[in-house]
């Protein structure tokens, strides 16, 4: 098919910084240290610093209770004897828990006094995942999870988050935040769906810059900020069978058009590090992947930073994927793609692999030089060679000034679904039977990453906090009954809840799943596990109105269930504040303005998101989720009008202004978010029905109303064309805000 004439569009690289230095701490000094450096090491000290291993090779299980689980020998025979780079992960492998922040201080007091032990005084830098705050830190400020944060579209709450998990990680005497999650989620069944902004390409990457913007600051070698990396570099987030750590099939137009470019936007926020997908993509595993590593990442993108493998991927390039015939290739094979540090994690195998193969000359020095340049210059930017004292507990960690974002971010991200007859809210005096397997537990708002790596222990929840059951009866001057146990496993007697239910005004039903993460969460179905329908059709035939509430990480079917409720409201993972906000939000104490960042599917194999192709909605095909991406419901209505562009046509240059009303027709104050989508009406490649190019929320009181202003770049206008460029093509477009649409012309 022959090209229609138009204008490429080429993304800006990053330069080194991302970020303003100060002059102490500029580009230019640093890599005059580095290159310093890099004279003085041996080639065991550099392949040191490419090697990261876990706590327990460092770790005793006696020291645990002596609050620092350091062994001295081990930690010597790592850091002296190794000189490794990086250390990762919580004590202690594999009964991995959050410690106590005075625990973590001690840890990193003892890593740096050893530091200081070896010839050349490099630091070790300390990853962690804190993915919705300081995760493995007791007490701290535990947010909603990304997919909950995408569902505030409130870049600003992101940002927010953002900047006190930096604060609060950096108190803890961490350095280094394996997070934000730029995978596209648009495989509902992955069992890390709940960990990216959702299924937009322009969510994720406004959303994950902000995260960044917030975490980093101008200057990540401030006390009260740290490095971000971005995960999992490239199409991990699209296994075709849903399962986590297998093959997707993504073609190179698809990779660019939907997976690359949230990346692209962490790139350019700033990031200075990169972690690899576990999996594969067409056959090549992404720790093999020249193409994605070097040629996109590096020549395209313009990444200045290192990159890390994820777990043990590496070694899985031999015993998993059988692409390498040993792991010493296997070594080779990673660092000759473009991996720069290797997460091992239990040995120090790619050390002792990589320096045979310097040795052989099968890598050369020139690539670990490469490397190892990369990595300095990050703990350069960082401050690690010019530590200051750790931040004071007191002041910030856990402060209430956080509590209160947090509990404001929980607000937000929960997403009124249904309102039958405006059940909702419910007036205090309410008699309510609660009932349900997520009705009573922390952990089921919180998911994976959350005090444990799979955040199923609730024993270790902080006592302080409220499920939604809890935050219900705190709230409540009416009468409130529990049927249900104290697990998510636990039977729920459905005669007891049925005979309860007449005896009260509504029934609360609270669903979803238990906690999970990674292969952990691999499931076969979307449908949701039997006894909870069976639970769920018992109460709905008792005639009493049905309030659902959703807990979970993916959109499990509730289709039968949701055609019977009276309201439906989704919660997902809302956070260790998720129950207060649930509770504000049925009570009407707060009023919803969430809106989803999915699109919620009918059924099981019924998959489609909202930007769909034309033939997925042509003759006997249809487009028929149960709720589409950017549904939300709110006590209080709006109505969005006089959609005005500031030209009927322009160039292929040239941006387009547009302006639009927004009014509180209701009685309450509410908040909207308005939506700003772009149809290119024909193309030389087949265009979505619609995209989402921006986005702004608005407060209004009653009867308020605003005029907002968007402005649309080339790059909105543009794809990914049939020679795999960007190109902006001329011809007509549709720009689409609420139920008013308006279109203009491209001109060549």
């Amino acid at each position: 098919m022959p090209l229609k004439p138009g204008v490429a569009v080429f993304l800006l690289g990053l330069t080194l910084s991302g970020c303003t230095m100060t002059d102490n701490n500029s580009n230019a000094a640093i890599e005059d240290q580095v290159k310093q450096l890099l004279t003085q090491m041996t080639p065991e000290e550099k392949i040191g610093q490419m090697t990261q291993v876990d706590f327990s090779v460092i770790g005793s299980p006696e020291g645990m209770s002596k609050g620092n689980p350091i062994d001295p020998v081990l930690l010597e025979n790592a850091i002296v004897k190794h000189h490794i780079g990086s250390i990762l992960n919580t004590p202690l492998t594999p009964d991995n828990k959050a410690q106590p922040i005075e625990t973590w201080r001690k840890i990193i007091d003892t890593i740096h006094a050893e530091t200081a032990k070896t010839r050349l005084k490099i630091p070790v830098i300390y990853g962690i995942d804190a993915i919705h705050g300081a995760t493995y830190t007791q007490n701290s400020t535990l947010f909603p999870q990304a997919i909950n944060m995408a569902a505030t579209f409130n870049p600003d709450l992101v940002q927010k988050e953002g900047e006190i998990t930096a604060l609060e990680i950096r108190a803890s005497g961490l350095d280094w935040n394996f997070s934000p999650v730029m995978d596209l989620g648009r495989q509902p069944l992955w069992p890390r769906l709940w960990e990216t902004f959702g299924e937009d390409v322009h969510v994720s990457s406004v959303m994950g810059s902000a995260f960044i913007k917030g975490q980093q600051g101008e200057d990540f070698a401030k006390t009260d900020k740290a490095p971000a990396c971005l995960k999992h570099y490239l199409g991990y987030s699209f296994p075709i069978n849903g399962k986590d750590r297998t093959p997707a099939w993504i073609s190179e137009r698809m990779l660019r058009e939907y997976f690359l470019p949230g990346f692209a936007a962490g790139v350019k926020a700033g990031a200075p590090t990169v972690m690899v997908n576990s999996a594969e993509v067409d056959g090549i595993p992404g720790h093999a992947n020249y193409h994605y590593l070097t040629t996109i990442l590096r020549d395209e993108l313009g990444f200045q930073g290192f990159t890390v493998s994820d777990w043990e991927d590496i070694k899985r390039l031999y015993t998993r994927d059988k692409l390498a015939t040993s792991p010493k290739e296997a070594v080779k094979i990673a660092v000759m793609a473009g991996v720069d540090m290797s997460m091992v994690p239990f040995d120090f195998s790619f050390y002792d692999l990589l320096l045979e193969l310097v040795k052989s000359g099968e890598v050369p020095m020139s690539r670990i030089d490469e490397a190892v340049g990369r990595i300095l210059t990050v703990k350069y930017r960082t401050g690690l060679f010019n530590p200051k004292p750790m931040l004071p507990v007191e002041g910030n960690f856990a402060t209430p000034e956080a509590e209160a974002v947090n509990l404001q971010a929980a607000r937000e991200s929960i997403v009124l679904a249904k309102n039958s007859n405006t059940i909702l809210p419910l007036k205090k005096d309410t008699d309510i039977l609660v009932t349900g397997p997520t009705a009573n537990l922390l952990n089921v708002m919180n998911g994976g990453w959350t005090i444990t790596w799979q955040g199923d222990d609730e024993s270790l929840y902080p006592k302080n906090k409220l499920s939604l059951l809890a935050a219900l009866k705190q709230k409540s001057l009416g009468r409130i009954t529990y049927v249900g146990g104290h697990r998510f496993e636990d039977a729920i007697d459905a005669k007891q809840a049925v005979t309860e239910a007449q005896n009260h005004d509504v029934i609360v039903l609270c669903l979803g799943e238990k906690p999970y993460t990674e292969t952990y969460g691999n499931i076969d179905s979307l449908d949701l596990e039997q006894r909870q329908r069976e639970l769920a059709h018992a109460l709905i035939a008792t005639g009493k109105p049905v309030i659902l509430v959703m807990f979970g990480g993916r959109p499990r079917i509730i289709t039968d269930i949701a055609e019977h409720a009276q309201a439906v409201i989704l919660g997902f993972l809302p956070g260790m504040e998720g129950g207060r906000a649930m509770a504000d939000i049925l009570y009407g104490d707060y009023n919803p303005d969430g809106k989803l960042p999915l699109t919620y599917p009918r059924a099981a194999n019924d998959i489609a998101h909202y930007d769909y192709k034309p033939a997925e909605y042509f003759e006997l095909n249809h487009f028929n989720p149960l709720y589409t991406f950017g549904h939300g419901l709110s006590y209080t209505q709006f109505d969005i009008h006089e959609l005005k562009l500031s030209k009927e046509k322009i160039t292929l240059e040239e941006n387009l202004d547009l302006t639009v009303k927004v009014k509180n027709t209701g009685a309450k104050t509410g908040k909207e978010t308005v939506l700003v989508y772009l149809h290119d009406a024909a193309a030389s490649v087949t265009r979505p029905n619609k995209q989402l190019k921006a986005f702004k929320k608005i407060a209004l009181e009653p009867g308020q109303e605003q005029t907002l202003s968007f402005t649309l770049t080339p790059e909105d206008f543009s794809f990914i064309g049939v020679d795999l460029k960007r190109v902006v093509e001329p011809g007509e477009f549709i720009v689409m805000v609420g139920r008013e649409s308006a279109h203009f012309w491209v001109k060549p």
